[in-house]
């Protein structure tokens, strides 16, 4: 392994002292323009990066921001793509990070582990709490129990929920089954609202049996799937939650010798990149995912600079994408 670059290497390397190197990698007066240009084409030839605990002790900042989330999956990776995207020409750099699946209060760890020193402020994704005593900025995307007054950014889950089964009404299904998400998440029951919002409005009855909690997850999802197929009258459409637990309920299915979209009718939500690539691809409710990850960003950056963002709550419009995965119900 090479040994790493310090700032002594550099100094040697210019002809210089290292408080000049110092003053040119902190901005500061009293370098001759000739000079500083020299140790910073030394800096860049040799790679030389100061630490980020180093930078914020010298100025009390990092020009971090960090993407705070609970674990890696197909929502936060966009979230992260987003989020890079709108810090691209910030002059801040972004620190992903998890603990891996850390239980509930993760973020208030996550936060004291990275404040002040490697961050200068956070988003945090999914978070189970919004920590009112954190000692950065803090903007949420989607947290468990909905807006609370901190700087938020989520979809209209509630309207998307009644995307996905008036499609699915409109094309003749009446047993619609909801593979709801993780009981603990506003989202989850913004989607179920917006299903039983739906299914009312068309003077029908929700049969609670048609009701399984899919958890957004793959595995946890194919349970409840074979029990609703299982039923003496198996539900001929499913609207669940997101985009990788319809997935799982499409395989299910089709493991028990159902044919989707002839025999089951299947909608997700979110549109990851999953949702397109999936046999057949799926017809999804799309939030603006990447979007959400700006536009924390965006207000993350209007409170670093210690102004207040335009509004502290923002919510993003959601769509329904058909493609394979719907069919009109079969007489």
């Amino acid at each position: 392994m090479s040994r790493r670059v310090t700032i002594t290497d550099v100094a040697r390397a210019a002809d210089v002292s290292v408080a000049t190197v110092s003053k040119v990698i902190n901005g500061r007066y009293g370098v001759a323009q000739a000079t500083s240009a020299r140790v910073q084409q030394v800096i860049d030839d040799l790679g030389f990066e100061s630490s980020l605990v180093a930078r914020s002790l010298r100025s009390h900042r990092t020009q971090v921001i960090g993407i705070l989330v609970a674990e890696f999956e197909p929502f936060s990776t966009e979230i992260l793509k987003g989020a890079a995207a709108a810090v691209a020409d910030a002059g801040y750099e972004l620190l992903a990070y998890t603990g891996a699946m850390s239980g509930p209060g993760w973020e208030r760890r996550y936060l004291s582990r990275l404040s002040g020193t490697l961050i200068d402020g956070a988003v945090l994704v999914t978070p189970s709490v919004v920590e009112a005593e954190a000692q950065v900025p803090v903007v949420a995307v989607d947290p468990h129990t909905g807006p609370t007054g901190f700087p938020t950014v989520d979809s209209d889950n509630l309207t998307g929920g009644r995307l996905a089964t008036e499609h699915l009404l409109a094309l003749g299904h009446r047993r619609i089954a909801f593979l709801a998400g993780r009981p603990d998440l506003e989202s989850s029951h913004l989607r179920e609202s917006g299903y039983r919002q739906a299914m009312a409005a068309a003077g029908i009855d929700v049969d609670e049996s048609l009701i399984r909690i899919g958890d957004y997850r793959s595995e946890p999802a194919r349970g409840p799937m074979s029990e609703l197929l299982a039923l003496d009258e198996r539900p001929t459409a499913v609207f669940a939650a997101n985009d990788i637990s319809a997935i799982a309920a499409m395989e299910v299915a089709q493991a028990a010798g159902l044919r989707v979209p002839e025999d089951l009718s299947v909608v997700g939500f979110d549109d990851v990149p999953e949702a397109a690539g999936a046999t057949p691809p799926l017809t999804t409710v799309r939030q603006p995912i990447q979007r959400l990850g700006a536009e924390a960003v965006t207000m993350l950056l209007t409170l670093l600079r210690g102004d207040q963002p335009g509004a502290m709550h923002v919510r993003l419009d959601t769509t329904l994408v058909r493609r394979g995965s719907t069919a009109e119900l079969a007489r």
